[in-house]
């Protein structure tokens, strides 16, 4: 049974905060019944979300100015029932560090059911990008989540 939600991207400040956010709120009441985190294989440990991804959030009515960012550790990889990574570079990240978790661990784009190839299966880092690229990333990351939960049946 899945409980304990991991999302990773590379610094825990755009996609993984987004998509844990998201999550949360396309989960409604039901969010209570999962750990929902994030964490950066790359990250600085206590940096906010971006200003632009703070942005984008607000518009969805999502609150993230609270988020620190996290660096990916062994013990969260382990706690976790379901590590959704942004790009094919974080799945590998997990499998070195703890290979026993490769049946845990998805493209969290593979849930979403427009990919017609498996090349769009990666979520673009936004950093630094206009706010435009964090709008087609919010995009993605809904489409991807909808899947997701749709598949584990999340929302029952």
């Amino acid at each position: 049974m899945i409980k304990h939600i991991l999302f990773v991207c590379t610094g825990n400040s755009c996609r993984s905060v987004m998509a844990a956010g998201l999550l949360k709120k396309m989960l409604k009441d039901k969010a209570d019944n999962f750990v929902i985190k994030s964490a950066g294989t790359s990250a600085l440990e206590g940096m906010s979300a971006s200003s632009e991804a703070q942005k984008t959030m607000l518009k969805e009515g999502i609150d993230i100015s609270a988020h620190r960012s996290l660096r990916l550790t062994k013990e969260m990889i382990e706690e976790a029932d379901l590590i959704l990574v942004m790009e094919e570079a974080h799945r590998n990240v997990i499998l070195n560090i703890y290979p026993e978790a490769e049946k845990k661990v998805y493209l969290l784009r593979s849930f979403a059911e427009n990919i017609s190839e498996p090349t769009d299966w990666g979520i673009l880092d936004p950093i630094g990008k206009p706010p435009e690229v964090y709008e087609e990333v919010l995009i993605v990351l809904k489409e991807s989540l909808a899947g997701l939960i749709k598949k584990f049946k999340l929302d029952k």
